[in-house]
């Protein structure tokens, strides 16, 4: 059994990862991409945790499919948004994207 700490480690890595590409990306799936790393680092997490603390119950496990659920909401939800975007503005970069101003 692999010990706690290397999947830790790799988990917060992962997350990481993700924080620096949703604060230094300017392309909107590229950031969503981001996001989603960020999320299987947190199942990563919670399955490790899961199987440490408690290995003969599925909690870790049934938390990771939520959130993988609640994910796969997230992304058809943006993606539906930045193709509105893209369309009305020709472009998915977020700094260019200014609709909230008047």
């Amino acid at each position: 059994m692999i010990p706690l700490q290397h999947i830790l480690a790799l988990s917060a890595g992962l997350f990481a990862i993700g924080v620096y590409g949703v604060l230094s990306r300017r392309n909107a799936i590229l950031i969503l991409m981001s996001i989603e790393l960020m999320l299987n680092a947190v199942n990563i997490n919670l399955i490790a945790f899961a199987m440490y603390l408690a290995p003969d119950r599925f909690v870790g496990q049934i938390f990771a499919i939520f959130i993988i659920s609640i994910a796969a909401a997230e992304v058809g939800l943006a993606l539906a948004i930045i193709l509105r975007v893209y369309r009305t503005r020709a472009t998915i970069d977020v700094d260019n994207i200014d609709l909230m101003k008047w």
